[in-house]
């Protein structure tokens, strides 16, 4: 099972949900991003969010559209995001997909990149991606991991989350590197590409953000 999640990003930085639309992924919106959802005719299983950024109207299309609706006041402790993530979490997907996480406001966005990182600090085994129109992202723990080409993301980056990510090596790159130690806000492993259809990346310490990006 895939999950994927809509939040309330701006739309110009969503891609086009249709070609991650499957039978075997479920849906879910985050504040506004319910309403747009609903607006491409896809049906989410469940919305989460206090909702303070919808109109009346388009409450009442949530409150008519989605049978399970999860709704908290404005002062909490977690964002609408965070509260929609720890539930796909739960159910154990064997992806999880964040779209309308990125653009807008940057507290929002890099609060939302800060949460990719905590399956790695709870140890729950689940990938999630964040993408938009010309990016996606994610967060590795040490480990040797396989890297493919994917259609228009040609330029690939390495960035470290921790002070500094230790033993990085990259095999297959325009760029290689061999158990390379990487200070946090280094910018030495930015825009790097693969040579052919596949490559390798590895290292021991840290924790490892991966962005890939379109130009």
């Amino acid at each position: 099972m895939i999950i994927n999640i809509l939040a309330a990003g701006p739309e110009q930085y969503i891609p086009k949900l249709d070609s991650y639309h499957s039978d075997e992924g479920q849906w879910i919106g985050v504040d506004k991003g319910t309403v747009t959802l609903l607006s491409k005719g896809i049906q989410p299983i469940m919305a989460f969010g206090d909702f303070d950024s919808v109109s009346e109207d388009e409450m009442k299309q949530i409150e008519s559209g989605v049978s399970k609706l999860n709704r908290f006041k404005p002062e909490k402790d977690e964002t609408d995001m965070e509260l929609a993530l720890n539930w796909a979490l739960e159910q154990n997907p064997q992806l999880i997909r964040v779209f309308g996480g990125t653009g807008g406001r940057l507290d929002h966005f890099f609060a939302n990149v800060q949460l990719l990182v905590q399956p790695l600090l709870r140890e729950v085994p689940v990938p999630i991606e964040m993408i938009d129109e010309k990016n996606i992202i994610y967060i590795k723990n040490p480990g040797e991991y396989h890297i493919h080409k994917r259609d228009s993301f040609n330029y690939i980056s390495f960035i470290p989350m921790t002070m500094a990510v230790e033993n990085l090596t990259l095999i297959g790159f325009k760029y290689p590197l061999s158990d390379k130690h990487i200070p946090f806000g280094s910018t030495l492993c930015i825009s790097n590409e693969l040579l052919d259809d596949n490559g390798t990346f590895s290292f021991t310490e840290g924790i490892l953000m991966v962005v890939r990006s379109k130009d």
